[in-house]
């Protein structure tokens, strides 16, 4: 869909490029992060694709075509474009934010109220909202009118430059969540520019790392990122725990459980305390088949000879298939047990151990 092939740019009076004969892809429907230190390039990368910054050499072309043969106004009809100080009109409500260009299209003014509602609904702008004005909106629900108004010409491209550096980390985790799962109903093709190594891994499909002076030092998938830094650089901008950082890419469904320290009704004490040792576990979990019943300490054993009748506790802490390996980490260390149980719905799945993570931080 986009595609940059040698693209350099200096500025007036500058004798070195802020960016350096660049050349990379974006795939159709492919979110792709630029990310890098300040100086590096990413935002002037980024004004060059929608022409706000013309390139001094190189081409970039959309879908085939090179932008420096299209007018730039017809070229931007086809991006949506997202800034971090989001650049909403504050003397227009929202509707009318998010209708600015259906308008400038010439849309009637009954197909923009109907894509005004859609999009409304898609980035959970309630209908109470429309009729605010952008002063009246927290800086989340301000984003969310600035990701409605890009996407309001259903352009086939999106350029968001730290869309979500200006929210607090909180806010900015639920955006980051919101942006993927837009992206899982849309797919759009999305370039997106951030300092957050961290929000670069999470949100893209492939992520691009500039060094000062524009120079592209790796560009891949982020799990590639993580295992195989190509230089000293790349892995000294990913940081000493990249290791912990792939587990947020891996999801439990990716790879096997252990059945973890389970019985089934009626076994008898002995047998359910040798469970424990094999585990090294001061508690065992009690399985009917697929059905967790619950779990009992080592002591609440004492005076009995079958696991029968003992009172059992539920699993506060339950695992999906879709939790991340990062997310079963901290389960498990939070529950002082070192193993998290893994349910799809009420169907116990198997348990997961910090040892079993620990392989896949090394693998």
């Amino acid at each position: 869909m986009i595609e940059l092939t040698e693209v350099t740019k200096r500025f007036g009076g500058t004798t070195a490029p802020a960016v350096d004969r660049l050349t990379l892809t974006v795939a159709d429907g492919e979110v792709v992060v630029l990310v890098g230190p300040s100086g590096c390039g990413k935002t002037t990368t980024l004004k060059m694709i929608n022409r706000l910054i013309e390139p001094t050499s190189g081409t970039i072309s959309i879908d085939g075509v090179d932008v420096t043969g299209l007018e730039p106004h017809e070229l931007r009809r086809g991006i949506g474009y997202v800034i971090q100080q989001i650049g909403l009109f504050p003397h227009r409500t929202v509707r009318e934010n998010i209708a600015t260009v259906p308008r400038l299209l010439g849309w009637d003014r009954a197909r923009i109220e109907r894509r005004v509602r859609e999009l409304a609904e898609t980035t959970d702008l309630g209908d109470d909202m429309l009729d605010r004005y952008p002063s009246e909106l927290s800086g989340g629900q301000r984003q969310r009118v600035g990701v409605a108004r890009a996407l309001a010409a259903d352009p086939p491209i999106l350029l968001m430059d730290e869309p979500f550096g200006a929210v607090d980390p909180i806010v900015r985790a639920k955006l980051q969540d919101e942006l993927l799962e837009l992206q899982r109903r849309l797919r759009k093709t999305i370039v997106l520019v951030t300092h957050d190594i961290d929000e670069a891994i999470k949100l893209g499909d492939r992520v691009a790392i500039l060094s000062v002076g524009g120079h592209l030092e790796q560009y891949a998938p982020p799990e590639e990122l993580l295992r195989a830094p190509a230089n000293d650089f790349v892995a000294d901008f990913l940081g000493s725990d990249r290791g912990i950082k792939r587990l947020s890419l891996i999801r439990i469904a990716d790879i096997d459980l252990e059945p973890g320290p389970v019985v089934p009704p009626g076994t008898d004490v002995d047998r359910a305390r040798a469970v424990m040792a094999g585990y090294d576990t001061d508690w065992v979990a009690v399985v009917d088949g697929d059905r967790m019943l619950g779990w009992v300490t080592n002591d609440g054993l004492d005076g009995r000879s079958t696991i029968d009748g003992v009172d059992l506790e539920p699993f506060v802490t339950r695992l999906t298939p879709n939790n991340t390996l990062e997310e079963a980490l901290d389960a498990a260390i939070s529950s002082h047990t070192a193993i998290a149980a893994v349910f799809d719905g009420e169907r116990f799945l198997g348990m997961i151990t910090v040892e079993r993570i620990s392989r896949e931080i090394v693998r």
